[in-house]
């Protein structure tokens, strides 16, 4: 196996990324110091680089951003879809500047630090970027120190080593850790996140938003490694949430009275979650009552009905990717985040393909044509991203009106 690729450590390098090929790549290091292993893959959303930092289905990954300028508004405690980061770190074309947005509380520096995430600036990104087109998202280690001290070779052996996502269950990691109530909608310049459908009025279903919770549709979510951002217009959409962890059973789901079943996003291998999950998953559906499923939900409910999954050559990340709508010919542009796929082939007979990618044709989308069940591989709920989609939230609510 070859060794490191010999390229010189240039003068004030403070960061770098070691490829499991060997290739190495220096920059300047901001962030917290130190070293983190993952799959490198690459972004192309121009906007919301907190909320993807903190999506959980970014565990176990490293972004490099297409855009150049990441950073450039701050860090704020609104823009995030999870408690903490869940990207292993990032990588960026310049170096990160002083904020200038009216909304940021923070230097994206002290916040990446503050959460023991590594930054690398100084990168042609759009060079990595071509490279993993070509030859797929490698594993690579991204490492910071300040003193631009770095040990190569094990740098290289910790590439090598780590085992990569396809097999790997980290929906384990990151879900909740028990069950809980949502409570907040969605966000508003002015006044910050309201506390359900009430603040949208064009957005209510005609008589759920604003009365007791016990009139409201109840929805219980499995949380895979959720983003906030889908409780959030649940919510909005007018349903009460209740959040039960990813190993969660059919007697414990049942036992708060749902009249509905979400099945969140979430990061790793579906067929290794799916060990645990779609026994459950199965239960569900067979139940007759609604069921929803987005990104790794998606994944789940295939494999809950015979589909198969398999790994991606470089995944779907971006919030620009053109979705057709099989129903009507309309064209979505959404938010994508995934590494898996459905294979559309292995659809059975009572699952309908209802969305497919216009990069790509992959499988986007599908519903069961014997059970009230749906589910999308992308992100309706946006956040960063268009709300072409945000129909489906309400759907899924009047199937249980």
């Amino acid at each position: 196996m070859a060794e490191a690729k010999p390229v010189s450590m240039p003068a004030g390098a403070t960061g770098v990324l070691v490829l499991a090929s060997g290739d190495v790549i220096w920059g300047r290091g901001f962030g917290a110091e130190g070293q983190a292993v993952g799959e490198v893959c690459f972004h192309t959303a121009m906007t919301g680089y907190q909320e993807i930092m903190t999506d959980p289905s970014f565990a176990g990954q490293i972004i490099n951003f297409t855009f150049p300028h990441i950073g450039n508004v701050g860090a704020n405690p609104d823009d995030v879809e999870a408690d903490q980061p869940h990207a292993l770190g990032m990588i960026v074309r310049e170096d990160v500047t002083e904020p200038s947005n009216f909304r940021s509380t923070e230097h994206l520096d002290v916040w990446m630090k503050k959460h023991a995430r590594i930054g690398l600036s100084g990168i042609d990104t759009r060079a990595l970027t071509r490279r993993i087109r070509a030859g797929g998202a490698p594993n690579g280690v991204i490492a910071h120190s300040a003193a631009g001290e770095f040990d190569i070779p094990l740098l290289l052996q910790m590439a090598r080593e780590w085992p990569g996502l396809e097999g790997m269950d980290l929906a384990i990691a990151v879900t909740t850790e028990t069950h809980y109530g949502w409570e907040g909608g969605v966000w508003r310049l002015g006044f910050g996140y309201g506390d359900d459908a009430s603040s949208f009025p064009s957005r209510e279903r005609e008589g759920s938003a604003g009365g007791a919770p016990g009139d409201k549709p109840h929805i219980v979510a499995i949380d895979y490694g959720s983003k906030h951002n889908i409780f959030r217009n649940l919510a909005r959409a007018g349903a009460r949430v209740t959040v039960l962890p990813a190993t969660a059973t059919f007697e414990q789901a049942m036992s708060f009275a749902p009249d509905g079943f979400f099945l969140s996003n979430g990061p790793g291998d579906p067929a290794a979650t799916a060990e645990y999950a779609v026994p459950v998953i199965r239960q569900m559906l067979d139940s007759g009552k609604p069921v929803f499923g987005i990104c790794l939900g998606h994944q789940l409910m295939a494999l809950a009905v015979g589909a198969q999954t398999s790994k991606m050559f470089q995944g779907h990340r971006g919030a620009n990717h053109p979705v057709k709508r099989l129903s009507d010919g309309a064209v979505e542009i959404t938010s994508m985040n995934h590494g898996f796929a459905v294979l559309s082939e292995t659809l059975p007979e009572n699952a309908r393909e209802t969305h497919v990618s216009l990069f790509d044709g992959s499988n986007a989308g599908f519903e069961l044509t014997d059970r009230p069940a749906f589910a999308v591989q992308y992100h309706p709920e946006a956040s960063p991203g268009p709300q072409d989609s945000l129909y489906l939230f309400e759907k899924f609510v009047g199937m249980m009106g």
